[in-house]
């Protein structure tokens, strides 16, 4: 038996997943079940972190994923992200890496950059 507090709605339901049937008790709601069975077998992640500028008085800019990505890629797609130097005023939503460690997935930017 595995044990997650569920994070998909404010319940915040204590869910335990019997790790050979996969059946989960403690959810309150449908989307429980869902989230402990796929926390379980393929657990995913929105990344939010910050990649430095060369910008003037802009150290760095806040980015994410574009979608959820698995969450054992997490550390790796930090290493890649740690030597991205963003080097122009882009607008909120773009792309700053393309397709990371092959996910289909994007790191964007989440606020503009813009001349002072």
């Amino acid at each position: 038996m595995k044990e997650f507090i569920c994070i998909v709605c404010p319940n915040s339901c204590h869910l335990t997943i019997d790790e050979v049937t996969h059946a989960v008790t403690g959810n309150k709601c449908a989307r429980g079940v869902t989230f402990a069975q796929n926390e379980l077998t393929h657990p995913m992640r929105t990344l939010t972190t910050t990649v430095r500028t060369s910008l003037p008085g802009i150290p760095v800019v806040p980015v994410k994923t574009s979608g959820e990505v698995p969450k054992p890629l997490i550390f790796e797609m930090m290493k890649i992200i740690n030597r991205v130097v963003v080097n122009d005023y882009l607008p909120s939503g773009s792309v700053v890496i393309t397709n990371i460690l092959d996910t289909h997935v994007d790191i964007i930017t989440t606020a503009n950059l813009k001349k002072e």
